[in-house]
């Protein structure tokens, strides 16, 4: 399976707590906050194989990473369950390595910004 091009580059999350299938769900459902997805969809999503993803599925489920929002049919779609202590804890996570990534970026661009003035 060919991985999707969003993961070209790693997330800030993923190089922190490591490139892992449980990892790689977990950060596409933070990516996907609010939207739920069928078992399929996230495999897809996360660039893992669904082999992986039912390897990892039942420690997301007793972690409370995920829970079930609807089914249709067979189907049973999945979202980040935001009300989990974890996945709180995951989500001040991912806001403390964006606020430092745009306070770095912000910083480079100051540099360049001085350094372009200074010529």
């Amino acid at each position: 399976m060919e991985k999707p091009e969003k993961f070209a580059e790693k997330s800030m999350f993923l190089k922190l707590v490591g490139d892992s299938p449980l990892m790689r769900v977990t950060d596409f459902l933070i990516e996907n906050k609010g939207a739920d997805f069928c078992k399929k969809a996230i495999a897809e999503g996360a660039g893992i194989s669904r082999t992986s993803l039912f390897y990892c599925w039942g420690e997301l489920e007793k972690a409370g990473v995920i829970k079930q929002t609807r089914k249709f049919g067979k189907t049973s779609l999945y979202t980040l369950d935001t009300k989990s202590p974890i996945v709180k804890r995951l989500l001040e996570l991912e806001m403390a390595l964006i606020e430092k990534f745009l306070g770095r970026e912000a910083e480079r661009r100051v540099a360049k910004q001085i350094a372009v003035i200074k010529r």
